[in-house]
């Protein structure tokens, strides 16, 4: 009786790579904003995300360092597309200053809100508040002074001193980014419907009187489909 040959016994395989088509490197980013929202930024191990993306830990490392690395490029991945929009926006010196800024506190606030995973959440993480997480805030303190750029060219911001002029556009970036808030409290909130609130309520924060805001309104619309 002859004996059956041996199976080879080949490396271990990581569990099957998810059907959604994404690059390695883009599944890693999706598999953690998922776990870092919903089960926890410390409570996710790399070991988890590789596995949520279809790959071994090993291969993770081949793309980010660590769990760091990962986080910052998600949290940047928050603000670099509304520092392009605020950058676009202050060039377009045919509109008025005061549609410009709706049109950067509607866009600012759909990024926030409209993705699958409130990622804005984690801002208050206080891992991001070490030096690894440097890019991010400067990105955001760019981000930050193109509102302020934005507001002074208004005629409520004009006659704003310095110190005035600072504080209000730290308010409407705060007001923006209160859609982070309102979204973890109500998921199931519009994201179309509440962007439009927020960029309406932070051309009141910035003076523009209740009776301008429907026309400011209409010409913000008209700038974001013209930068599609």
């Amino acid at each position: 009786m002859s004996t059956p040959p041996s199976r080879r016994v080949g490396r271990p395989r990581a569990q099957d790579r998810p059907a959604s088509g994404l690059e390695p490197r883009d599944e890693v980013l999706a598999a953690a904003a998922e776990l870092f929202t919903t089960r926890g930024y410390t409570a996710t191990s790399t070991r988890t995300i590789a596995e949520r993306a279809g790959l071994r830990q090993a291969s993770l490392y081949h793309y980010f360092d660590g769990k760091e690395a990962i986080l910052a490029e998600l949290l940047e991945g928050t603000v670099l597309p509304s520092r392009e929009v605020a950058r676009g926006l202050a060039a377009r010196t045919e509109a008025t200053p005061e549609a410009r800024l709706w049109a950067l506190c509607h866009s600012d606030a759909a990024l926030l809100c409209g993705g699958p995973h409130n990622l804005g959440a984690l801002y208050l993480l206080p891992e991001v508040q070490t030096e690894r997480f440097t890019d991010f805030h400067r990105i955001r303190s760019e981000l930050r002074s193109c509102y302020a750029e934005l507001l002074a060219a208004t005629e409520p911001g004009a006659a704003l001193g310095a110190d005035g002029l600072a504080l209000r556009a730290d308010l409407l970036l705060g007001l923006t980014e209160s859609v982070i808030l309102i979204r973890r409290a109500d998921p199931a909130r519009d994201p179309r419907t509440l962007a439009v609130a927020t960029a309406d309520a932070a051309l009141r924060v910035a003076g523009v009187p209740q009776r301008s805001l429907a026309r400011l309104r209409r010409e913000g619309q008209d700038l974001l489909a013209a930068q599609d």
